[in-house]
């Protein structure tokens, strides 16, 4: 179906549709995993390229297409890969450029296994790695050398919501001839364009807000046709992080009530912090969408909306422990982007194995609290939190 001049909304219901003989109304959930072929020649042609048409699921897939395509409306890309999680995205987005000699350039401000793909497995391969203060223009153009192949960030930065300069980091890259990779998870691909910002590649761990549900995982990497073609593709093909067709199937559902999800918990995010920022107990919250946060002038610029989650700092890890064990609606858990309300403390789960100078660097305390706002009534959350804060 052809996108016209629909709104985001309409895109992520119709874009992408292709339906069967059977002119299904809900997309049509392919579970296989290969296709049978005309005749002999009929195969030679497909494997050629000579003819459009399905290989093998691990390649593509007619349920996980539609998926994909309904991103590309969504982004604004020309192409689309949906892996099995987004880790598996990220670690597709930035391996698949990289070689030994190479040289990676990334934020500091990452979620844990991201900064282990950069610090870790990248020098097991001979690919060099450095890590820089995002915030800092100065850092970012300091780090790069002639080898230098891909800068790689995420903005806003998990768990403490720092912003990062995207279209000027876009603008180093270019000029160094490499390409910028953008980890878009927390703001959504409704509150952020990083493509219009002048990144190459947009990643999102779709397990997340497009799925919103707790229901499944999933991952999409966003990019040009030919990056993807020439570049990503092949390692996509023989690595095989591909995407189920029933998760897949999941995720479009997901994607159809995306910007009612995500308003309504970007509503209630922006209520949170204003409470917090409020109460005694609580000496710092950071929000995207408050004036008081450090980066607002870069929020301002590339952010529609502050998006679901809020940080905020109590006075120790006991203090954090003794709220998150006092609350009745809101979930302990690593995950966000969910429906339920969640809440995570990062310094003993996403962020334990940084050494404590790491976590220093990041502003990631014992104290530190992260919150994925839901989608339970915004009075109830707040009396929630109110109340656990009264249990410090």
């Amino acid at each position: 179906m052809k996108n016209h001049n629909w709104q985001p909304a309409t895109r992520l219901i119709h874009s992408g549709t292709t339906r069967s003989q059977f002119g299904e109304t809900s997309e049509a959930l392919y579970l296989t995993q290969g296709f049978v072929y005309d005749s002999a020649e009929a195969a030679e042609a497909r494997f050629k390229g000579e003819d459009e048409g399905y290989v093998y699921s691990r390649y593509a897939n007619p349920t996980v297409s539609m998926f994909e395509e309904r991103m590309c409306a969504m982004e604004g890309a020309e192409a689309c890969l949906a892996t099995a999680s987004g880790m598996a995205a990220i670690s597709a987005a930035l391996m698949c450029g990289l070689k030994a000699g190479d040289h990676i350039v990334a934020a500091r401000a990452l979620f844990g296994s991201c900064r282990w793909v950069v610090e870790t497995l990248c020098p097991q391969y001979g690919i060099e790695a450095t890590l820089v203060d995002g915030r800092s223009l100065d850092a970012w153009k300091g780090a790069m050398r002639p080898n230098t192949r891909v800068l790689f960030l995420e903005s806003p930065t998990n768990p403490t919501l720092e912003l990062v300069d995207i279209a000027a980091v876009a603008e180093i890259a270019r000029d160094a001839n490499a390409r910028l990779v953008v980890d878009n998870v927390f703001a959504t691909p409704l509150y952020q364009n990083p493509l219009e910002l002048g990144a190459h590649v947009v990643v999102y761990s779709a397990t997340k807000h497009i799925d919103g549900q707790g229901r499944c995982l999933g991952g999409a990497i966003l990019s040009d046709k030919k990056w993807s073609d020439e570049t990503l593709f092949d390692y996509y093909r023989h690595t095989g992080p591909s995407m189920s067709p029933f998760n897949a199937w999941v995720l479009l559902k997901g994607l159809e009530t995306l910007p009612l999800r995500a308003r309504q918990q970007t509503e209630s995010a922006g209520a949170i912090a204003d409470f917090l920022a409020d109460h005694s107990a609580v000496s710092r919250v950071i929000y995207p969408g408050r004036a008081d946060h450090p980066q607002a002038d870069i929020a301002a610029r590339q952010m529609a909306a502050g998006s679901t989650m809020v940080a905020f700092e109590l006075a120790s890890k006991q203090a954090a422990f003794a709220f998150e064990n006092a609350l009745a609606i809101v979930g302990i858990s690593n995950n966000l982007g969910d429906a339920k309300s969640l809440v995570t403390h990062p310094a003993t789960t996403t962020h334990k194995n940084l050494s404590d100078e790491d976590r220093d660097e990041l502003s990631i305390t014992g104290g530190t609290v992260r919150l994925s706002v839901g989608l339970e009534d915004t009075g109830d959350l707040i009396g929630d939190v109110e109340q656990a804060l009264a249990a410090i």
